[in-house]
């Protein structure tokens, strides 16, 4: 899979943490999304579906299994206080893209885990135009 994500200064956890999820989300290491993610954590995928439990979260990944993303592009990691989002383009191995917004709400604590997660999803028309 090509990554490609804007050089940050890197003293933020947060972002390190969202820019590592989103990389693993794509590249389907569950075990790593799991680890992030709260025990009651929501997952709001909008217009599609919502997802509350550490468990269906789990199972929501797998069923992402069979979708190979060739291209990751992470344009923007934006945190403050106990908030997050990430946004960019996926590229799948059919050549379907995608434009991406997941805005996250972390739990309190050194260890903030991801506790909810609102995901915006748009299917690209080829040539890249929306």
């Amino acid at each position: 899979m090509k990554i490609a994500c804007a050089e940050d200064c890197g003293n933020s956890p947060k972002k390190k943490l969202l820019k590592e999820w989103s990389i693993a989300a794509a590249s389907h290491d569950i075990d790593f999304c799991a680890e992030w993610a709260a025990d009651d954590v929501v997952w709001e995928i909008v217009g599609d579906r919502r997802i509350e439990g550490k468990d269906l979260f789990v199972q929501a990944l797998r069923q992402w299994q069979g979708r190979i993303v060739e291209q990751l592009r992470i344009e923007n990691i934006i945190t403050h206080g106990n908030v997050g989002s990430v946004n960019g383009t996926i590229v799948l191995d059919d050549q379907r893209a995608f434009a991406f917004c997941n805005v996250c709400k972390f739990s309190s604590g050194k260890q903030s885990k991801i506790k909810a997660i609102t995901s915006y999803v748009i299917e690209l028309r080829p040539g890249g135009g929306s």
